[in-house]
C-alpha cells in the first residue's frame, strides 16, 4: 500500500490556498468525470483519486494531519502516543527521523481501495482501518466525498421553474430547477454525495448548469437582447414589426425615419430574476435596417428621383 501524494494528484503546491485547491479540483473533476468519458475505463478511478485528494486537502483538519505525517503515515499512532506522553522518541526510533522502515508493518496486506470508496491509504490514516485508533477505540465518522455533475439546459428551460431527474452514480435524484439560473452557476444539493464513513454524514452534490448560446436571444445577466430586421420602406415610412419574446411574439410600432441600430427597451420582458418570483429583466430590441437588393430599373429610377429631390 503506497503513500499517495494528494498535492500531485490535484497538480498544486503544498503552499496552495483553499481557493487554489478548490479551483484545481473542479477543473480536474469536470475533465475526468466518468459521465463525460464513457469510453475511458480509467476515468472512474482517476475521478475517485481526484475526489479523495480533495477530501483531504480541502479539510483543514485532515490536511494538517496529512502534512504532519507525510510519508511516515504508517507510524501516525506512535507519533500521537508519543505526543500524549510528552516524549520526543518512541522505542529506538527518533520522532520525525528516517529509521521507520521496520516499524508497524501490519498493513501491507490491504489492497488499493476499500468498500467505502476511499483508498486503503486514506482509511489507514483517517478511517476505520487505522488512523489514530488502532488500539480498538471507535473512530469518529467522516463525511462522504462530494460529487460534481453538470446539467445542460436550453435558455427556455432555464427561464422557468421545473423538475429534472438526474442520474448520479446510478442513483436517480429528482430536483427542482429554479427559474433564472445562469450559465456556469453551481448549486449545492445537500446529502446527495458519497455515503459517509463510520456513521459520518453523506457528502453533497455540486451541480453546475450549462446553458448554450441561444439562436435568437443573447443573455446578459437578467436582460435579453434580440436583433430584429426592418425593411427599408418600414424604416422610412413607419409601420409594424413582429418581435420574439420568451413568452411569445409581440408587435411593435416602428416610427417613420427609424435609423439602423435603433434600440427599444421592453421592460419586464427579459429573463426571470433568480429566486425572485415575479421579477424580470428587460428585453432590448435592436433594429437592423435591410437595404433592398436586386432592384429593377423602375425601382432604381424612383430612387434617383428621390435623390434629385434631396
Amino acid at each position: 500500500m503506497a503513500y499517495i501524494d494528494y498535492y500531485k494528484v490535484l497538480g498544486v503546491d503544498k503552499s496552495a490556498t483553499q481557493a487554489d485547491i478548490k479551483k484545481a479540483y473542479r477543473k480536474l473533476a469536470r475533465k475526468h468525470h466518468p459521465d463525460l468519458n464513457p469510453n475511458d475505463p480509467s476515468a472512474k478511478d482517476k475521478f475517485q483519486e481526484i475526489n479523495e485528494a480533495n477530501e483531504v486537502l480541502s479539510d483543514p483538519e485532515k490536511r494538517k494531519k496529512y502534512d504532519e505525517y507525510g510519508e511516515h503515515w504508517k507510524h501516525a499512532d506512535e507519533f500521537e502516543a508519543q505526543k500524549r506522553q510528552g516524549g520526543n522518541s518512541y522505542g529506538n526510533y527518533s520522532y520525525g527521523g528516517q529509521g521507520f522502515e521496520g516499524f508497524g508493518g501490519g498493513f501491507e496486506g490491504f489492497g488499493g481501495e476499500s468498500a467505502s470508496g476511499f483508498s486503503d491509504f486514506f482509511e489507514s490514516l483517517f478511517g476505520q482501518r487505522g488512523g489514530f485508533n488502532r488500539g480498538g477505540s471507535t473512530n469518529s465518522g467522516y463525511r462522504g466525498q462530494d460529487y460534481n455533475a453538470e446539467l445542460t439546459l436550453s435558455l427556455q428551460e432555464a427561464a422557468s421553474t421545473h423538475k429534472q431527474v438526474l442520474n448520479v452514480n446510478g442513483k436517480k435524484i429528482r430536483i427542482t430547477v429554479p427559474a433564472g439560473v445562469a450559465n456556469g452557476q453551481t448549486i449545492k444539493i445537500k446529502g446527495h454525495g458519497a455515503p459517509g464513513m463510520n456513521g459520518g454524514p453523506a457528502g453533497d452534490l455540486y451541480l453546475t448548469f450549462i446553458i448554450p448560446e441561444d439562436q435568437t436571444f443573447k443573455r446578459a445577466g437578467d436582460n435579453l437582447y434580440v436583433t430584429v430586421p426592418v425593411d427599408l420602406y418600414t424604416a422610412v415610412l413607419g409601420g409594424e414589426v413582429t418581435v420574439d419574446t420568451l413568452n411569445g411574439k409581440v408587435k411593435l410600432k416602428v416610427k417613420a425615419g427609424t435609423q439602423n441600430d435603433t434600440k427599444v427597451k421592453l421592460k419586464g420582458k427579459g429573463f426571470p430574476v433568480y429566486k425572485q418570483e415575479g421579477k424580470y429583466g428587460d428585453l432590448i430590441v435592436t433594429y437592423f435596417i435591410n437595404l433592398p437588393t436586386k432592384l429593377t430599373e423602375k425601382q432604381k429610377e424612383l430612387f434617383r428621383e428621390l435623390q434629385n429631390l434631396n
